[in-house]
């Protein structure tokens, strides 16, 4: 295993000696004494892997707030676009509204 692949905190084996992750190139000797470890280094991993983390539920919103906030939106770019760019600006808000239809 790569230092890259390992969280800040975690403990490994290399050349014999056992370290603590401190940084992304950097690590602490267990006897004292910071250490770059090379990015070529082959390490072995001392902790379990970390669990994976599970999504929780994602956040609900209503989609009528969602609708009316966007809409005050578009009227606030609007009042702000020139005439050359509202037809873009409206192509867009098509777009964005047929996505939560």
């Amino acid at each position: 295993m790569k230092l890259e692949h390992l969280p800040i905190g975690a403990r490994f084996e290399y050349n014999g000696k056992v370290f603590v992750k401190t940084g992304p190139i950097t690590a602490a000797a267990e006897a004292g004494g910071q250490q770059m470890i090379p990015r070529y280094a082959v390490l072995r991993p001392l902790d379990p892997p970390p669990a994976e983390k599970k999504e929780g539920p994602r956040r609900k919103v209503d989609a009528a707030a969602v609708r009316a906030a966007f809409d005050d939106f578009y009227r606030t770019c609007l009042r702000s676009a020139d005439e050359f760019s509202r037809p873009e600006l409206e192509a867009a808000r098509r777009r964005f509204l047929s996505v939560l239809e």
